[in-house]
């Protein structure tokens, strides 16, 4: 497991799937935003590639997040469209509703910034995230992330088409913060 000051990232666990699926992806509004494509419903029991890993894929690295304290599920994180050439890779995160505004989304952009530099030694990571994403994009800001560009009504979302904020940021420029034992 990974670990930050308040969450730790672990690898998805069976009983982890109906959670994340019912207050996640259940959710319209939600998965809408969250998706690059239109929110669908999936039958209970099916294999939803969101949620589901698979240990052969090598360019998505997908996390359970957990809380420190008790061990609680509190959302999922993803290391996502790595590219070994290039040494790049996007950062995704939802957190449950439940969850939300206690600072774990900071706490999970540190994480994903130790693993993707330290670990996987790569040199830049990328956010995509809808421009009324405060919270992303403070958690992003927080971590040293620089606003690059907005794509302009680049998203379709429930009826409308919503600009997108690109972030990035260099393993050079990166500041990691103090690592518990373990992270």
């Amino acid at each position: 497991m990974l670990k930050g000051g308040k969450v730790g990232l672990r690898a998805r666990h069976e009983d982890d799937i109906p959670v994340l699926r019912t207050e996640l992806y259940d959710d319209v509004v939600n998965a809408s935003r969250a998706e690059g494509g239109p929110w669908r419903p999936l039958s209970p029991g099916t294999k939803d590639p969101r949620l589901v890993v698979d240990g052969t894929e090598q360019k998505h690295v997908p996390f359970s997040v957990i809380e420190l304290d008790g061990g609680t599920l509190v959302g999922t994180a993803t290391l996502w469209g790595i590219d070994t050439h290039n040494r790049t890779a996007h950062i995704g995160l939802a957190l449950l509703p439940a969850s939300r505004g206690k600072g774990y989304g900071t706490d999970v952009v540190a994480v994903l910034c130790h693993y993707g530099f330290v670990v996987r030694g790569l040199h830049r990571l990328q956010i995509e995230t809808l421009a009324d994403n405060d919270a992303m994009l403070r958690a992003a800001e927080r971590n040293g992330f620089v606003r690059e560009g907005v794509l302009r009504s680049s998203a379709w979302v429930m009826g409308e088409f919503l600009d997108e904020v690109l972030l990035g940021l260099l393993a050079r420029d990166w500041k990691p913060a103090p690592r518990p034992a373990g992270g």
